[in-house]
Formats: C-alpha cells, structure tokens, sequence
C-alpha cells in the first residue's frame, strides 16, 4: 500500500517541503530511504522500528521503500523521523491513511516512541506558512517558541502514539497563542554609573547604540575599552516583535533557545576569542550552520582587541557590515544568514599598548607600530562610523564619590531615539539609522547651506571617502534623534565628524 506524509527540512534561515512516499509490499522483507538522505536520516528507519513497537503497533514484516522527494535535494536532521514513520504506519495498514497528507509533520522519535524536540521549528513553520501550509504536529517541546507564531494551527503533541489518536480522530487543543512583550530585561554586567571618567567615549557609545552605528575603542590597556563595551547590553533599546522573531530563527537553528521563553527577547551580546576561527565567526561547516556574525544579527558583536584576530577573519566581516547579510558557499548548497550587527571593538595603539600615553613610555619601534596598525584594513575602517580614544584619568577623578549617570538614563535617552526612527522607517523594512540607503539618506539627512559646506571641508582635506562621509550623515541624524531634533543642524554634522578624527597613525584616513 502506499502512503503519503509531509515533513519539514532545513535550508538555510527557511526551509522545504519534503514529501514522504512509503510503498510497502510482500516480499523479501527490507526497508530502504532513498531520496539523496542523510546519515541521520538513514538511521531514523532504527529509531523508527523501536518507537513504533514500544507504542504499542506491529511493525511487521514487508518490503519497504521510503522516497523522501525532492529526490535532487539533500535531506539532512532528525525532524523527518515523524512523517516517515507515520507514513509507515499507514502504509502497512496500521492506521488510516485519509487525512495523514493534510499535516505537516516535524519531530525527533526517542526509542520509547516519545517525541523529541528539534532545532529549528520556528523557521521552518514560518516557511511553511508562507507556502500556504496551515496545519502542524511538532514535539511538545518545541511548542513555547511555536507559540509566537500566528495563523498557524499547531498540535504539540508528546509521543508518536498522541499523533496516531490525533490522525484518527482524537480532539486535542492547539498551541495557544503567546503575546510578545516589548521590554528590556537585561541586567547589565557593567553600569556606566561604576565608570569613573571617560565621558567623551560614553557619548560615544550612546550615540552607537542609538544608532546602531560600528565603535572603535581606541586607548592604552586598564583605561576602561571593555568595561565600556560590557556597559553596552543594559542600554540597549527593547527588539521589537519582528526584531524578536528574526534573532529567534537563528538562535533556534543553532538550538540556543531558552526553554522557559520560546523566544530571544534580549538583543544579543557576542563576544568570539581572538583565537575563533573563520568558520566559527562567519558561519559554515558541513552543515552550513550560523557564525557568531548571524548569532549577533540585530544585537552587539564586540571584538576586544581587534588586531589580534586573524586578518582573513577580520576581512570576512565587510560584506556583513555593508550588507548586513552573509552568504555562505559550500560543495553541497549556497545559503544566506542574516547579519545586522553593530560592531564594538576596541584595539590598543601598538603592541606593548603605551604608544601616545603619558603615564609610560611605548617601548615600540615605528615600524612594529605600523604593522600593529595595518593589521585592520583601510576598508574595514572605513566602515566604522565612530572611532574614540579611550585616555587614562587622574587620580582625583578615579577615586571621586561624585555619582556618575547610569545605564538606566542613558537607556532612557536611546530608546526615545530609537522610537523617532522607527516611527521614520514604518514600513521601510529598516530599524535604525545605520541600516539607511542612500535614497533614505537623501530623503532623511537633508542639511543646511553651512553644514554642507563644513561637511564639503572635512571631505576634502581628510580626502574621506564616498562610503565614510555617508557614514558621518548617517551618525548626524542619530544625534539630532537624540536632541529630539527634526533637522540635522551644523552641530550634529560638527560632532559626527569629530568621531571620524584621524588619530595619531591617520588610522581613518580616507
């Protein structure tokens, strides 16, 4: 008898609908998955013969084919171990096979016959729903992050012996739907309350992560670069529900999604070794999986001391922060992740750290402070929009009791930016100013007779280049959010261009 089932295979950030064909006969008895199947997928046929003895069926004794279709797609995981032994099932004359095709079904058989979870449900039900497809039975496991879903009919149901009854007629209840709450919940692991000082780097970081603009820390080592970079998760603005919803994909590929929220609710916060290889920091493998650049999407991806990555892992970052996408070839398939992060690094000035300082004295020759240097290319530089130094202090400040602002304020003053260019960009498919094309730019950064000529000056003296004074627009309007200010005045445009300051080596140069 042959019978018909629908899965759900991964591919990238989406997914495609498998059919699963099951032809069973007298003869020989065998059982083959063909279909260009995985190991994984092979093995689902043991899995399959335990889960359904221990659910109380005969398994039997015929001669099986199983065709996972399309034939010319590879099929990888173990979310197809559901529909293939449903459709087993029915095939032998275990079940009715009416009304198996009108689910699609995605799980994990353990061998007792309960369902396990399995990564990556939330893509794959919004990429079914966006075929059409309406109806679904995933692992109970899974159902808090289907929860946030909408238009879907989903049953999280907890073995194979529930999805049978479902089949057959039992009635059970559908996963009910969860609201997503807009609110930042992060504890910050460092308050800009307990940083002494460095109010010149403070703004600029407030300005960075109201804007989502790049940062380059630049200073001598113990001046504060990481603490500052730490301060930066507690005053993050609150993701809003499509912000929520494209983290979650790619955390929940990755199977890094809290079982007690179903839903990355907390921009993220990705902090790789200097020692992370390149596939680990694009993406890749095998398998294709996310890179920290995709996990960081839409969150903070903070390299602490930049020159010390590999150069090829360092260059592999510009098409993400000038597309806010990756692409990830490989022999078996081509995908795209997304990738909008915003960009916090910090560097010393040379190698032993002290070049510039006036507390001791750099032990470097000019040549190894160059090749420190140009360990960062002209082109990844160019696209940071903010670059400051971050000086030691005295003493009498460092040890003042004078209270410094909290993350609390600054929060305040960012998520009120934050709203001004989200009310700007409805329905532009953009979140931030630093995500702005140049026809946004155009409409958006209109300046004044005087700040197009002071922004005329810096362009030809500094020789900036086309894509760093776009930048210096695109940071002038996140200040102007901040004053609460409809135009960009010639201030903004003053206070951008002092964040594209050349440094002691022309760093930003161009």
């Amino acid at each position: 008898m042959l019978a018909r089932t629908k899965g759900y295979a991964l591919d990238g950030i989406g997914g495609y609908l498998v059919g699963v064909e099951v032809f069973s006969h007298s003869g020989l008895p065998s059982l083959d998955i063909v279909g260009l199947a995985t190991s994984a997928v092979k093995e689902s046929k043991e899995r399959m013969r335990s889960a359904i003895k221990n659910s109380g069926f005969d398994f039997g004794v015929f001669k099986t084919v199983i065709n996972l279709a399309p034939a010319d797609i590879k099929k990888e995981g173990s979310g197809l171990d559901l529909p293939i032994a449903m459709g087993y099932l029915a095939s032998v004359g275990q079940i009715p096979i009416k009304n198996l095709d009108d689910y699609v079904m995605i799980g994990e058989l353990s061998l007792d016959g309960s369902l396990r979870k399995v990564n990556g449900i939330m893509p794959l039900l919004i990429s079914a729903l966006q075929r059409g497809l309406k109806k679904f039975v995933i692992p109970y496991e899974n159902a808090l992050e289907a929860s946030y879903i909408k238009g879907a009919e989903v049953y999280a149901l907890k073995s194979l012996s529930e999805v049978v009854n479902l089949m057959i007629g039992m009635e059970y209840k559908t996963v009910e739907p969860n609201q997503y709450i807009r609110e930042n919940k992060a504890k910050p692991i460092v308050d800009f309350k307990d940083i002494k000082g460095q109010l010149i780097a403070k703004r600029g970081m407030e300005i960075a992560v109201s804007g989502a603009h790049n940062i380059l820390m630049s200073g001598t080592p113990g001046t504060g670069k990481t603490m500052l970079a730490k301060c930066v998760p507690g005053i993050m603005p609150a993701m809003t529900f499509e912000e929520a919803i494209e983290v979650t994909k790619i955390h929940s590929i990755c199977g890094l999604i809290n079982p007690e929220e179903g839903i990355v609710s907390q921009r993220p916060f990705r902090s790789p070794h200097h020692t992370a290889s390149l596939h680990s920091i694009t993406g890749g493998g095998n398998k294709a999986v996310p890179g920290e650049v995709s996990l960081a999407h839409n969150g903070i991806l903070f390299l602490d001391e930049m020159p010390e990555y590999q150069r090829k892992t360092l260059e592999a970052l510009r098409q993400p922060l000038e597309d806010g996408v990756i692409h990830i070839a490989r022999v078996a398939k081509t995908v795209e992740y997304p990738a909008h992060f915003m960009l916090i690094a910090s560097m010393n000035p040379c190698p032993c750290g002290y070049y510039g300082s006036s507390v001791r004295q750099c032990s470097c020759t000019p040549r190894e402070i160059l090749n420190y240097v140009n360990r960062i290319s002209g082109p990844l530089l160019d696209r940071i929009d903010i670059y400051v130094t971050v000086d030691n202090i005295e003493y009498a400040e460092f040890r003042s009791n004078i209270a410094s602002e909290s993350s609390e304020k600054v929060r305040e003053r960012v998520e009120k930016a934050r709203d001004i260019q989200l009310m700007r960009f409805a329905g532009e498919n953009i979140h931030s100013n630093s995500q702005m094309s140049n026809r946004q730019i155009n409409r958006y950064c209109k300046i004044d007779f005087k700040s197009e000529k002071l922004l005329e000056t810096v362009f030809t003296t500094k020789n900036l280049s086309p894509r760093a004074t776009t930048r210096i627009l695109k940071v002038a309007r996140t200040i102007a959010d901040l004053d609460a200010s409809k135009d960009i005045r010639q201030d903004h445009i003053a206070e951008a261009i002092q964040y594209r300051a050349v440094d002691k080596r022309g760093m930003l140069e161009g």
